[in-house]
């Protein structure tokens, strides 16, 4: 009872949060969309994102009615060069060679590679990243308060013990949880280091799998379900694009899985206390808005947080799998069914 508590106290907080996110970025979208139509400049904006699948593409529209909602807006004073760099690095390289070349007044980047690439091409560009982990560890910024650097943005830092608390009210007899993630990708190295210190400190053992692509993944979930009691994923790119073959093994086994944020969720996962990733993209879109406008400057906007975080769960998974949620879950969560591309 008391960590059911804890988890609708702590909804309740990120609701009134992101309501409150909301209020000041509708004011601030008023006084924004006059300074932008007064400028009379069309600005050029360059996107990248890493790849394609729900929650990178989330951020990506977020981002551009973030801008739009505070007076930027495509084909009136906004010109959109938007790049997907399909996960390869050379590709990345290229797009920020592109442009550099196109002369773009501001660099809207989705996840850690990215914008870690756009930071090394372009000290002078302003840039602003979301779906990022940690954005000092990534070596973006000094600090997360003073970035000091022409970086800055939102992260989408998940928030493991309270996932790790959901998960064990859903299993309560669990005492192993895998999880999957791609051994080159910084968030998630980042998430598991957390999951490690969480679960130590809960009596949970571990089984981790690592990936170098989605090619992998099939292989990682199978061998994982005869050793594990659940299934916990961090917000990981390689995992969030192949999540119809980690459920396609899961749900044969009869395992609970957590996603980390929402689109997972709505890929197959059981279930999560997770980000919204539209919300994190918009947030960074309404900073991209204050730094056009001559407001602030990345190197002196502190880095964001997630102002959204919900308890989503899949009807669906939950019956393929035949696991019973505790009432008081169903009744504060968001209940979604699976959505297929």
């Amino acid at each position: 009872m008391k960590k059911n508590s804890k988890l609708m106290k702590g909804v309740a907080v990120a609701a009134i949060a992101a309501m409150s996110m909301g209020m000041l970025a509708g004011c601030g979208g008023s006084k924004d969309n006059g300074s932008a139509a007064q400028d009379g400049k069309v600005y050029k904006v360059g996107v990248v994102q890493l790849l394609q699948h729900g929650a990178l593409d989330q951020a990506n529209q977020g981002m551009i009615d973030g801008l739009k909602d505070n007076g930027y807006e495509e084909g009136k004073n906004l010109q959109v060069n938007q790049q997907n760099a399909q996960g390869d690095q050379s590709n990345l390289q290229g797009i920020a060679q592109q442009f550099l070349a196109d002369e773009v007044d501001m660099i809207l980047s989705i996840s850690t590679p990215a914008t870690q690439v756009m930071a090394t091409a372009t000290e002078d560009i302003p840039i602003v990243g979301t779906a990022i982990t940690s954005f000092e560890q990534a070596g973006l910024v000094e600090s997360d308060e003073a970035p000091g650097t022409n970086v800055t943005g939102t992260h989408d830092m998940t928030p493991v013990a309270e996932q790790i608390d959901l998960l064990l009210q859903v299993v309560p007899d669990a005492k192993t949880i895998g999880t999957i993630y791609s051994s080159s990708e910084k968030n998630s190295q980042i998430q598991v280091g957390i999951l490690r210190e969480v679960c130590a400190e809960r009596g949970l053992a571990i089984e981790e799998r690592t990936v170098s692509s989605v090619n992998d993944i099939q292989q990682a979930a199978q061998s994982l379900v005869d050793e594990v009691d659940a299934i916990w994923l961090p917000t990981d790119n390689t995992v969030a694009s192949a999540m119809p073959q980690v459920v396609g093994v899961t749900d044969e086994a009869g395992l609970v899985t957590l996603g980390g944020e929402e689109s997972q969720v709505l890929a197959g996962a059981t279930l999560t206390y997770g980000i919204n990733f539209y919300q994190i993209g918009y947030d960074a879109g309404v900073m991209a808005a204050k730094i056009l406008n001559g407001e602030s400057v990345p190197a002196e906007m502190p880095i964001q947080g997630p102002s959204d975080l919900k308890l989503v769960i899949n009807t669906d998974a939950v019956e393929i799998i035949g696991v019973e949620i505790p009432a008081e879950l169903m009744e504060q969560a968001e209940l979604v069914t699976t959505q297929t591309n």
